[in-house]
């Protein structure tokens, strides 16, 4: 029999259903993986006796007799959602000591479905970041290569389910932060369309940008949790007003004409030429193609399709996201929850102190960089033109997706890097983010999945992207792929 820790979800539900197990057995191994993997940085916060008490409820749950698919699973939340049980930060210090007296809706949703959670997960400073090392509490480190980044914003979120520590998390992607952290740990993570998942409770970055996903070993994993997280909220008013969907149902459902042996059959998978540069690592390249030829086997066709506007994702997303982080931010004062300076002569000498000893260096630098571009006389130059070519981007896919189904490529244009190469060039990171904004700014549902390894034994994730409310197809997609190969069962040495 496999260890706890080395199960799925959907594996884990099944042995609690089945009594080989029990929810408070799985916690206490859980709780000792964590105990004993501190170094890696993934939690900032553990509540250990909160995780214990909800899995003794849950016992005495499945003992009467439900079997929710979701009943007794251990996981943790990216701390960037607010919960009532404990401290939330954003892994910033001018949210110390904040305490929410509510849970953002997903965390409440997830906890309706069966599940709790282990603790708070690291992440960079208001999910600004593509390393985690912006987080104000000290970086994540990759289980893979402990050298090397786990991605951002959400790497604490990727690392706890790579390192086996709990097997799935929360996220959040504004511009690839749950696909980049999961490509750069070997893990699977679905970013839905804009809309889909509640953002009450969940602290703001970029409004119109922001939005929540699982992270977990599987498509199969993460079609249970999106299942439970998503659906309308009221007090939501980005929140897509539809009824709740059975993501899971949909992956399993087969497609028409497919068979057995071909699963994908009829599929039609969009290779965007802009996709595939030349500045595109050799690894990266060899294992994507890698990860298209298994797809090819399973009955799909490749075309070639084009995002001509691939490149201004860049710009445009450094225009929009930092206004709009700008207003989002300017919230936190010192006023009336989190840190406040201790010596100040007026209110506004308490604004600045509070502000330059709350922030880190990358908020600041957005901060000044939203301001500026939503400044008289800049809006229209910078801010008005931007969402212009926002349009544009979007219309591409439309474009695209009349010859395709699904779109595909590389998330990142390399492996993960080594900790501390991006601190002297934060463009370089920036443009690390390339295969990954042009979908987020366009709100199409996106995901990661394991295809392989490049540089150094460092895992490479195949992007998938969608058209709207198209996350049942991605999903069919990436367990069909995820069936006939074991990229994603692989785990790092020595976890």
């Amino acid at each position: 029999m496999k260890s706890l820790h080395e199960m799925g979800v959907a594996e884990l539900g099944q042995g609690l259903r089945a009594k080989a197990f029990s929810a408070t057995e799985l916690t206490q191994h859980l709780l000792a993986r964590v105990t004993g993997s501190s170094q890696l940085g993934a939690f900032l916060h553990v509540d250990a006796d909160g995780a214990l008490a909800h899995a003794a409820e849950a016992d005495r749950r499945l003992a009467a007799g439900e079997a929710s698919p979701l009943l007794g699973i251990p996981l943790a939340h990216k701390d960037i959602y607010v919960t009532a049980d404990m401290p939330t930060t954003a892994g910033s210090k001018i949210l110390a000591g904040y305490r929410s007296p509510f849970d953002a809706t997903v965390v409440a949703r997830l906890n309706a479905a069966g599940t709790f959670s282990l603790g708070k997960l690291n992440c960079d400073e208001f999910a600004m970041g593509s390393a985690n090392e912006n987080s104000a509490f000290g970086p994540a480190h990759n289980p893979w290569d402990r050298s090397r980044v786990p991605g951002g914003s959400s790497g604490g979120s990727a690392v706890a389910v790579a390192a086996r520590l709990v097997p799935a998390t929360t996220g959040t992607d504004t511009g690839g932060s749950i696909r980049q952290p999961a490509s750069f740990t070997g893990i699977t993570g679905i970013k839905p369309t804009y809309g889909v998942c509640s953002r009450y409770g969940m602290i703001a970055f970029a409004s119109s940008l922001d939005q929540a996903g699982p992270m977990a070993r599987s498509a199969e994993d993460c079609a249970l949790l999106l299942s439970a997280m998503s659906g309308f909220d009221e007090r939501d008013a980005t929140s897509i007003n539809q009824p709740p969907q059975d993501f899971h149902a949909q992956m399993l459902a087969p497609r028409e004409g497919a068979t057995p042996a071909q699963p994908l059959k009829g599929l039609r998978i969009g290779l965007p030429r802009e996709f595939f540069p030349a500045a595109l690592s050799a690894d990266v390249n060899s294992a994507v193609r890698q990860g298209l030829a298994e797809l090819e086997k399973l009955g799909a066709t490749l075309v070639e399709v084009s995002l001509p506007r691939t490149e201004l994702a860049i710009p445009v997303y450094y225009i929009i996201a930092p206004a709009e982080a700008s207003s989002n931010l300017s919230r936190f004062d010192g006023v009336k929850f989190g840190h406040r300076a201790a010596n100040y002569t007026d209110l506004l000498d308490m604004y600045k102190k509070t502000r330059a000893e709350g922030f880190g260096p990358e908020v600041k630098r957005r901060i000044m960089i939203g301001t500026y571009v939503l400044s008289h006389g800049y809006y229209d130059a910078y801010y008005l033109q931007a969402q212009k070519l926002r349009r544009m981007i979007a219309d591409d896919f439309q474009q695209a997706f009349q010859h395709c189904d699904v779109i595909a490529g590389p998330v990142a244009p390399s492996v993960a890097w080594k900790a501390g190469e991006g601190a002297e060039d934060p463009v370089k990171a920036y443009l690390a983010d390339i295969f990954t904004l042009p979908g987020s700014l366009a709100g199409l549902p996106g995901m990661s999945v394991p295809v392989g390894f490049g540089e150094a034994g460092m895992p490479v994730g195949l992007q998938l992207i969608g058209n709207y409310f198209k996350e049942g197809q991605l999903l069919h997609t990436a367990h069909a792929l995820q069936q006939a190969t074991d990229w994603h069962t692989r785990a790092p040495n020595g976890i």
